[in-house]
């Protein structure tokens, strides 16, 4: 049977009680050697996924620059097609492809950012068709994904159950706080039995974090 679409990895930092930013955004939870690990996952990834909020908030760059290597493609969910055209992603589209997922609703103006190489696809109606769309990375030979999404798009891609394998640094603090952002937000699950189960494949410990490594 052929492939449908890329193989996903959820990847997060998180708290001990499972929180990947405080209530004011602060999502600075891993260590300089698990910042390593992770770039070194990133180098092996066709792509990195993340949400507009993400880019908001943290404005990363999503490369590999604490090893050698190259940076995968850079995938932001943007439904409406709201991201600054000053943060860093934008700036650096030229050097690094970058594509941008909003919908038919998003302004059509946002085409002109083809003219600092940002790939646009338009994919959905209200909301972003996940599963069209990884239709459409596939086509781009984009094989394997690495998710390092805020909460709401974890959810969206727990609950479509797109999620197949999940890394996970539990690192050694406790924010608390009804506002924090917990690994994955959205509704949730309103049975046990209805929620995506993950099988433990393999537990590191580094220093004082422990990387926790489930596979569907």
């Amino acid at each position: 049977m052929a492939k449908s679409r890329p193989y996903i990895i959820l990847s997060a930092a998180m708290s001990i009680d499972g929180k990947i930013a405080s209530r004011s955004g602060d999502s600075k939870l891993s260590s300089k050697k698990d910042l390593v690990r992770l770039h070194r996952l990133r180098r092996n990834m066709d792509a990195i996924l993340v949400g507009r909020n993400t880019i908001a908030v943290d404005d990363p760059l999503l490369t590999v620059r604490h090893v050698q290597g190259k940076n995968p493609i850079r995938v932001i969910l943007d439904s409406r097609g709201a991201i600054a055209k000053s943060s860093k992603i934008i700036k650096t589209a030229s050097k690094i492809p970058t594509i941008l997922v909003v919908t038919e609703k998003a302004p059509k103006t946002l085409e002109k950012l083809t003219k600092k190489k940002v790939e646009v696809i338009r994919c959905g109606q209200d909301k972003i068709d996940l599963k069209r769309l990884l239709r459409i990375l596939l086509k781009k030979r984009i094989n394997k994904i690495l998710l390092e999404g805020g909460g709401i798009t974890n959810w969206y891609f727990i609950k479509e159950k797109l999620i197949d394998e999940l890394i996970l640094t539990v690192t050694p603090y406790v924010l608390g706080g009804k506002d924090a952002i917990s690994l994955v937000q959205g509704n949730g699950f309103d049975k046990i039995s209805k929620s995506s189960s993950f099988k433990l494949k393999n537990v590191k410990r580094m220093k004082n974090e422990i990387i926790l490594y489930y596979g569907s």
